[in-house]
Formats: C-alpha cells, structure tokens, sequence
C-alpha cells in the first residue's frame, strides 16, 4: 500500500484529494443553500423549520454530516500542505512578474483560512449549539428565532456579508479548479464547466447573504 500513501502524498494527490473534498463540500453548499432559502416563504418560519428538522434528524443527513466535518479537515489540512510545498518551491520572487494568474487563484490559502475563521463563526452560532442541545437534551434549538435574533445585530450582518464574499471568490477559482485537478478538462465540456461554476460562485454565496440581509432589513420576519 506504499504506492497509495506516495500517491497521496504527491503534489498531483493532494490536488487530487482537494478537489474530491472540495467537490463534495461544494454538494453540502447546496443543500445548504436550498434549505436556507426556505425562509424566503416568509411564513413565519414554519416551512424553514420543516426543512430544518428533517436535516436535523434524518439519520442519513446526521451521517453524511459526520463525513463532512472529515472532508472539511481533509480539505482544510490539504490545502495548507499545497499552500508551503508551492511557496517553498518559489523562496524567491521573479523581478519580472509577466503571465501572473488572478490574485484570487494566487492568495487560495489566505481566503480559505479567512473563510474558515467564518466557519467557525458560523457553526458556533448555529450547528453547534443546536447539535450539543440534540445530544444532551434531546431536543432541537429554535433556529429560525435564533436567526431573527442574530441578524437583529449590525456585527453579525457584516460578518456574514464577508463570509458569504469569501466564499465567492473561493468557489470562483476552486470550482473549475477541482475539475481540472481531477483530469475533467476537455475543450468540449470545459465552457460548460467554467459557466456552471461561475454561476454556482454567484448564486449560492447570493442566496446565503440574502438570508442575513433580509432578516436585518424586516423583509422576512
């Protein structure tokens, strides 16, 4: 099994193990997403917490959940290792710096770190303490009235208007990028690609900040 820890470990493995994770985290975004945007029914919560309870409890959902928080890891701890091996393979900037590729692409590690400080932000405020209650309880939180009342406040909007701008530019240059790192890259698919991931870039992040938004202006009460 040498041959597989090697692979693995290679600069083509980790980009091949970054883009499977980013992949299946970009799923979880999704579904994110969708649920999420149930508060759009501006029905007082009540289609919300029918989502919300279904993810909550479904004993796929709580699985795939478990599976998740190791990709995020995976992902997170990847990236990091692609990050040192690329910067220590380049000590020494070029004086001429023609054919540059966009910021974006070039400052990965640091977007994704600010990114994951918002993750954290975020499932400390929300998943956390609504799975902690499951287990110790029994019970689910009131996660509608916990979002009334978070994005009631100017900081928490803010946070999650970065967070959600973070994510943007992160699933802009990643999106494509997974394909590419996983061979996917053929002139006849790569514009459906490149499309597909752009529009996915806009849209998720723009559901997802629409939601703090919204609550903070008393669109959706």
């Amino acid at each position: 099994m040498n041959w597989l820890g090697s692979a693995l470990t290679s600069s083509v493995g980790k980009k091949v193990v970054m883009a499977t994770t980013g992949l299946f985290l970009i799923s979880f975004l999704l579904v994110h997403a969708t649920v999420n945007a149930l508060i759009f029914y501006n029905d007082g919560g009540e289609t919300f917490k029918v989502g919300a309870h279904f993810m909550g409890t479904n004993p796929v959902i709580r699985t795939i959940e478990v599976l998740l928080v190791f990709g995020f890891i995976v992902h997170i701890v990847q990236g990091l290792l692609l990050w040192k091996q690329n910067r220590d393979a380049r000590p020494v900037r070029y004086a001429v710096k023609k054919h540059r590729s966009p910021w974006y692409s070039r400052s990965m590690a640091l977007l994704g770190t600010l990114l994951l400080l918002f993750l954290v932000v975020h499932t400390s405020n929300f998943w956390i303490p609504n799975r902690t209650n499951q287990f110790v309880h029994g019970d689910e939180l009131p996660l509608y009235e916990m979002m009334l009342e978070k994005f009631s406040q100017p900081a928490e909007v803010i946070i999650y208007v970065i967070g959600c701008f973070l994510l943007f530019w992160h699933l802009w240059h990643g999106f494509r990028s997974a394909f590419q790192s996983l061979g996917l890259n053929h002139p006849k698919y790569n514009g459906l690609i490149a499309f597909s991931g752009r529009a996915f870039s806009v849209v998720v992040p723009g559901v997802l900040v629409m939601m703090p938004i919204s609550i903070y202006f008393g669109w959706i009460r």
